[in-house]
């Protein structure tokens, strides 16, 4: 007897848009063309990686662990001199705001 194919639900219909419309988006965003680079580039390698992750990272333009934590001290550096230098700012308008202030009325002496 022949295949019957059941007949496509609402919610199978629903889903395979959803799907297709999120297969455009990764290729529209150039993610499709990234990923497939970088795999060719994997399979390409003569000497394949112990991790394939960490490889496709690199690869996809992440920093390596080292790179982050890199600029995880980086910012931190600056987010200390940041605080520094606002600390500093205060001051200075405070000082700048004592010496613009008009001098007390002298009250005369009794």
């Amino acid at each position: 007897p022949p295949t019957r194919h059941p007949l496509p639900s609402p919610f199978n219909m629903a889903t395979e848009q959803k799907k297709e419309a999120f297969r455009k988006y990764l290729e529209s965003a150039g993610v499709i063309d990234s990923l497939t680079k970088v795999l060719v580039t994997l399979y390409e390698e003569p000497d394949k990686p112990t991790t394939a992750i960490d490889f496709l990272k690199a690869n996809l333009g992440g920093p390596t662990p080292a790179e982050f934590e890199a600029l995880v001290e980086e910012k931190n550096t600056l987010a200390a001199e940041l605080d520094k230098v606002k600390g500093e700012l205060a001051a200075a308008h405070a000082k700048i705001e004592a010496l613009s202030a008009p001098p007390a009325p002298e009250t005369p002496a009794e």
